[in-house]
């Protein structure tokens, strides 16, 4: 694990001690001027478990400083840890229990676990309080662990995948659930992982791309969908283009396919070419090398 993974962890701490990556992405002074409490940020891509891990302290970076809430997050104290609320697909309670011995065990957790709202919520998604975990469907597991995670004030949600499988009327549920969280309270922020596009764009403010380990590209989500594009231009309109723009180009059978920053310039001072919008989907594929 390399020294730049404490930019992702250090957006929620103090901004002064954020580390720059490379030259090599995109927006990097930006990093110097993010604080806590402005983003819903996802991370794409082979890295992100382990940066969860990094700023929950679960694992220890081999080298550099990985900060949460300010403080390095292998010495988070247990008081520190009452902030975070984290959704993992691999943790949660036995599935023998059912969600009033859940409601107990948190209860005497968290010291600020807001019991009426938790029995309010429950009411609402349909969420059985004496039915195992294990009767459960895969719908009602996820809700009852985004509401596990919400319910004690947490300043910090880290939520790895936790719409993937999930029908639409579920989805449409659980990013409800954290749009709510996060207008309770402006000093709240979310960290989600995710493949499904439009969760990030509908939630996300902020979207971090990382591809091998590092930052390839930061940028707001909406700058993304509206002013981002893919080019397909042929050899000849590949040689006459402003690369000004262009954050990526891939050969392609016709010429080139290219992703750039802003269509507009190209569709203003280029008629003649192909000029694509370019939403999440189209900037995974295309900044990783996957684009067809």
């Amino acid at each position: 694990v390399q020294p730049e993974w404490s930019i992702c962890a250090s957006i929620f701490g103090t901004p002064k001690t954020v580390r720059l990556p490379d030259d090599s992405c995109p927006r990097k002074q930006h990093y110097q001027q993010t604080g806590f409490k402005k983003y819903n940020i996802k991370i794409f891509g082979a890295g992100k478990s382990t940066a969860i891990g990094l700023i929950t302290g679960l694992i220890k970076p081999d080298s550099g400083t990985v900060k949460t809430f300010g403080i390095p997050a292998e010495k988070l104290t247990p008081s520190d840890k009452l902030n975070l609320g984290v959704f993992l697909d691999n943790s949660g309670f036995s599935t023998q229990l059912n969600v009033s011995d859940i409601e107990h065990i948190l209860k005497h957790m968290y010291p600020e676990f807001e019991r009426e709202y938790f029995n309010k919520k429950c009411i609402e998604l349909n969420i059985p309080k004496n039915k195992k975990i294990a009767e459960f469907s895969s719908g009602m597991k996820v809700k009852l662990k985004i509401l596990v995670a919400i319910t004690h004030k947490a300043r910090l949600l880290i939520l790895d995948e936790p719409t993937t499988g999930l029908d639409v009327e579920a989805r449409n549920e659980v990013l409800d659930m954290l749009r709510q969280y996060v207008s309770f309270d402006d000093t709240r922020s979310i960290l989600i992982t995710s493949h499904i596009s439009s969760d990030l764009e509908n939630l996300c403010d902020d979207i971090y791309l990382i591809h091998n380990g590092r930052i390839i590209l930061h940028e707001d989500t909406d700058a993304i969908v509206e002013q981002y594009g893919v080019l397909k231009v042929n050899e000849e309109q590949f040689k006459e283009l402003d690369k000004s723009y262009i954050l990526n180009s891939l050969k392609e059978n016709y010429g080139y396919a290219c992703f750039v920053k802003s269509k507009a310039f190209y569709k203003e001072f280029y008629p003649g070419i192909v000029v694509e919008n370019g939403g999440i989907d189209e900037l995974i594929l295309m900044m990783t090398g996957g684009y067809k």
